[in-house]
């Protein structure tokens, strides 16, 4: 089976459609169509079945997807291999990170690099991290983060690293009721008004930890993407919020412990399986594991 046509079927279980397929790769979708028509063929077996207007990869095309990722990562470690006779780690590694963890960590991770002829392009991605396996149609690396309950990402074509932990405190303007503790418990926040995420992030699924254990519903006024914005609102009395401890910012703020429920989110760090054998992408990784221990050492 060509390797090529490996790729071309890896590519159409990342990104879902033909068409995608066709714009990632530069290709037509009919000549998307016809490489995959051939690799069938390859194969002995149909691989894509009628879905709607659409294909799906059948049973045989999904486990053919898991061993076309060994192939091209085998293929990288080759093409890796030869490179290494040619000196030290090289070249660019795509990444894509939440924005709030790209704040704490990238300009550490960047410093550790420089130098190192390591190229790193980064972009910010703030999507759940059920969305990660889209993303590493386009990215080497992937910085996420999750509830500290829910369960890791890897599986057959993700590897997922624990990097960091990050404690979620409670956000109030220095003029609140309960500023002057240092620490609350879920039942003296069962009144207020929040300030929150959008459903689906880890900051969203300890608010719903506090309503279980209070047996009330939140009442939130605002579901915003910034955390900026959301300190703004806090600071200005608009309600309270739960913050990751690192992405504080605003100097009106007082921040209180939650005591009583576990509070944290973590950060993972993703790739396809065995991507750590690139020299570049494990001086990648070895950065983001320097930069997140001298970030939680620092006094917050």
């Amino acid at each position: 089976m060509s390797v090529e046509r490996l790729r071309v079927l890896r590519e159409l279980a990342d990104r879902g459609t033909v068409a995608a397929v066709a714009e990632a790769l530069s290709m037509t979708p009919s000549a998307v169509s016809q490489q995959l028509k051939v690799l069938a063929r390859e194969a002995g077996v149909a691989l894509l079945e009628p879905d709607g207007r659409r294909v799906r990869l059948t049973d045989a095309g999904r486990a053919l997807v898991v061993r076309a990722d060994e192939v091209l990562a085998a293929m990288e470690r080759a093409a890796t291999e030869m490179a290494s006779y040619r000196g030290s780690p090289r070249g660019q590694v795509r990444v894509a990170l939440f924005p709030s963890g790209a704040a704490l960590l990238l300009p550490r991770v960047l410093a550790e690099l420089a130098g190192s002829g390591v190229e790193v392009v980064a972009r910010d991605e703030d999507v759940p991290s059920s969305e990660v396996p889209r993303l590493l149609a386009d990215y080497d690396v992937v910085l996420t983060h999750r509830d500290e309950r829910s369960l890791s990402i890897t599986g057959p074509r993700v590897a997922s690293r624990l990097l960091m932990r990050e404690p979620i405190d409670v956000a109030v303007a220095a003029g609140h009721r309960l500023a002057s503790k240092g620490a609350v418990v879920p039942g003296e926040l069962a009144d207020e008004t929040w300030i929150s995420v959008r459903s689906g992030f880890p900051v969203d699924d300890v608010l719903r930890s506090i309503a279980t254990i209070t047996g009330v519903q939140p009442r939130i006024a605002q579901r915003l993407s910034e955390f900026s914005v959301i300190e703004a609102l806090v600071a200005s009395g608009y309600g309270v919020a739960l913050m990751p401890r690192h992405a504080v910012r605003h100097p009106d703020l007082v921040m209180l412990r939650l005591a009583g429920v576990r509070a944290a989110r973590v950060y993972d760090l993703a790739t396809r399986p065995h991507a750590e054998k690139r020299p570049a992408v494990a001086a990648v990784l070895a950065a983001f594991r320097s930069a997140a221990e001298r970030a939680t050492a620092e006094p917050s």
